[in-house]
């Protein structure tokens, strides 16, 4: 893995400085070939967080001053996982520091179907992917401790929300659908939905209750690493695996940014 920060190598002191930080917000993608899905995405996705939980504006300047950081922590390397975290700079009241951390993709497909567990739980502040991670780090123990491979994530009202670093998608025979709930809008689904749009493909986003989930032959995680499938949500099997080859050919259609 390589990290830089403000496109340099940090020292000893700011790595310390790091660690202890419990503060910040990110997006992480995987590059391939040199290339970016949703490059734009991902960016308005640091400008909201940074507006958000820095008070800074991002504009046009610093979107290059962005790309240039990742293209040098990069080097000549075409294929990648990217995480590009805003952290407090030293004195914690000025613009935010990038941290860029460099490290091997991911395989495609990204692994075998996952055994979910449900839990009731709901992120703080669930529209921004920010470094508040030791509840989701929590919750995959846990559920690996009860043989499980993940967690779902249920609202006190009942509503399905997210996954520990995923969105759900189910297959209800008919068409795609994604929980409507208070969650981060992950890049790979909002591109998936925009390709299905176009292919005509029938998708929708609708509340969907726990106990709903009896009730989908098929379900997927999706998440910057791409699409991954689900075997069974608590002990009911998602036996349907028609949704998982879907998305998987949608993902591969969308079209590469050149970074």
């Amino acid at each position: 893995m390589r990290v830089e920060l403000n496109g340099r190598e940090p020292g000893i002191a700011e790595l310390h400085r790091l660690v202890e930080l419990n503060y910040g917000h990110y997006t992480a993608f995987q590059v391939r070939d040199g290339g970016v899905r949703g490059l734009a995405l991902h960016l308005a996705r640091l400008a909201d967080g940074a507006e958000e939980l820095f008070g800074h504006r991002i504009g046009v300047e610093e979107e290059h001053r962005l790309l240039g950081l990742v293209r040098h922590a990069l080097g000549r390397v075409r294929d990648a996982s990217v995480r590009v975290t805003f952290v407090p700079g030293p004195g914690g009241d000025g613009p935010p520091d990038v941290l860029v951390s460099v490290a091997d993709p991911v395989p495609d497909p990204p692994g075998p179907p996952l055994r979910i567990q449900t839990v009731t739980y709901e992120r703080d502040l669930p529209e921004h992917k920010h470094r508040g991670t030791f509840m989701l780090d929590h919750h995959v123990r846990e559920a690996r401790l009860a043989g499980f491979d993940d967690r779902l994530f249920v609202g006190r009202d009942g509503r399905i929300r997210e996954g520990t670093a995923w969105n759900l998608a189910v297959w209800d025979g008919d068409q795609v659908l994604w929980p409507q709930a208070p969650v981060l809008r992950g890049v790979t689904m909002v591109l998936l939905q925009i390709a299905m749009t176009m292919n005509g493909a029938p998708w929708g986003l609708r509340p969907v209750s726990a106990a709903d989930l009896t009730a989908f032959p098929g379900a997927a995680a999706v998440s910057a690493d791409g699409v991954r499938g689900i075997a069974s949500l608590d002990e009911v099997p998602c036996t349907d695996n028609r949704l998982v080859k879907m998305l998987a050919e949608t993902w591969a259609e969308v079209p590469l940014d050149e970074l």
